[in-house]
């Protein structure tokens, strides 16, 4: 049997820019080889926080709903909205819970504090191990390609609009490249002040 987290294959990217952040992934739900469909965006967001999740279809859904339940239930609690890095800390532990039957995602999680103004992102295995980074976080299956792009494009202090374009280029060249990828993307690019989401439309194959 093929590994469970690339059946239904799917791509996420998220970028730091100058205090700003940016995630994105692609539109495709297929059954390997299979295209089921091109309207499946893998991008929640959670208050001040965004989760990409790629992996099994199944698992996205239901972690996408064990994550606005837990977020509400904290909103309720705490009174006030939860930080990303608040949240990263909350997908870590949730995924950990269920080590020993894991869910077989592959988390991505990006976001701007809402009080120090800055951005955060970071990426995690299927156990709830954080990988923090200063620059970009790929997931899924274009992994590879994604890394490539994400190397030869990404700058240091990009502007909002660059930072866009940097992003959308890696994530469309890189899903160009894989076969379980594509077929349209989504970008979200984060200010502290507002949220640009922005819909690409790309090859159909």
């Amino acid at each position: 049997m093929s590994d469970p987290s690339s059946i239904n294959g799917g791509s996420v990217v998220a970028m730091v820019g100058k205090d700003c952040v940016a995630i994105g992934c692609d539109m495709r739900l297929g059954m390997q080889a299979l295209t089921i469909s091109n309207d499946f965006p893998k991008i929640f967001q959670f208050n001040n926080a965004f989760l990409g999740l790629t992996g099994l279809a199944t698992d996205v859904i239901t972690l996408s709903e064990v994550f606005r339940y837990k977020v509400n239930l904290y909103n309720l609690r705490e009174e006030r909205k939860i930080e990303p890095e608040t949240f990263a800390n909350l997908v870590s532990s949730t995924l950990y819970e269920k080590r020993f039957g894991p869910y077989f995602v592959g988390p991505i999680v990006a976001g701007i504090n809402s009080k120090s103004g800055k951005p955060y992102i970071c990426g995690f295995d299927l156990i709830g191990c954080i990988n923090f980074a200063k620059d970009f976080v790929v997931g899924g299956t274009s992994s590879p390609q994604l890394f490539g792009m994400c190397e030869s494009l990404w700058e240091p202090d990009l502007e909002p609009d660059d930072l866009f374009e940097t992003l959308s280029q890696a994530l469309l060249n890189a899903q160009d490249r894989d076969a379980l990828s594509g077929w349209g993307a989504i970008v979200y690019v984060i200010t502290k002040d507002k949220v640009v989401k922005r819909l690409l439309k790309t090859r159909q194959d």
